[in-house]
């Protein structure tokens, strides 16, 4: 599907949503009537500081304005661009920068949500899809937090050792179905079924609810985040009430 298929599908009473260069931003009204905002990186392209801190002001922007009206992202990315120029203004600061605009929205009030319809890798998919309340993704797009000979580079393992850890553990393997699995992607929806609708249920769960550790645990995908999770709050708790009583 293309861009213009899917936000025809998403909205179809229509939208004021531009591209310009790999950046999408504007504006669509669901069925219900509600308005929603729309931003977002497309073609392909690499997220660099510039994409970056565009992307950021829109969200900022949309947060000063008071409506509360949820957030579309929409993913179609490469990685992080990593040229020297990127690098040397401080990329990983404004990587971390979008993804904290982006929980500030959440926390704000603004719902949101990404879909994941092509590709995107390491920080910028840390940035952008993983930085939302709630990701979704259509069939064909390719997720990767990190390749497999990009892991080989930095643990010094085998890429033989490496795709023996992936087939066992989708933590270790990217890929579509192994993100779905660890519960970093909430849903893969049908492609011949309507968008509008599967939007409007996305739109239905409860905000601020981050269940990606449950549901990694209940598809077999992560074991042990929301156990460990759960005591870490326990014993932050009991922390607290001692230290209230000390």
């Amino acid at each position: 599907m293309t861009l213009d298929d899917i936000l025809a599908g998403l909205f179809p009473t229509g939208s004021k949503i531009e591209t310009t260069g790999a950046i999408i931003a504007g504006q669509a009204v669901l069925p219900d009537g509600r308005p929603i905002h729309v931003l977002g990186i497309t073609q392909g392209q690499p997220l660099g500081v510039d994409e970056a801190i565009l992307l950021a002001g829109h969200v900022i922007e949309i947060v000063k304005s008071g409506d509360r009206a949820p957030i579309l992202f929409l993913v179609d990315s490469a990685s992080q661009r990593m040229s020297k120029r990127d690098e040397l203004l401080g990329l990983s600061e404004y990587l971390s920068h979008l993804a904290k605009t982006l929980l500030l929205a959440e926390a704000e009030g603004h719902r949101t949500v990404g879909l994941l319809y092509g590709g995107s890798a390491a920080g910028a998919f840390i940035a952008t899809a993983l930085a939302t309340g709630t990701l979704v993704a259509l069939p064909g797009a390719h997720p990767a937090v990190m390749d497999l000979p990009s892991m080989g580079r930095v643990t010094k393992l085998p890429i033989d050792v490496l795709k023996a850890k992936a087939e066992a553990t989708p933590v270790f393997a990217p890929g579509l179905d192994n993100m779905t699995q660890t519960g970093g992607i909430h849903a893969i929806w049908d492609a011949d079924a309507p968008l509008a609708p599967r939007l409007a249920a996305v739109m239905q769960r409860p905000k601020g609810q981050d269940d990606r550790d449950r549901l990694g645990a209940k598809r077999g995908g992560r074991r042990k985040a929301a156990e460990i999770a759960d005591r870490v709050v326990a014993l932050a708790a009991t922390s607290y009430q001692g230290a209230q009583h000390g």
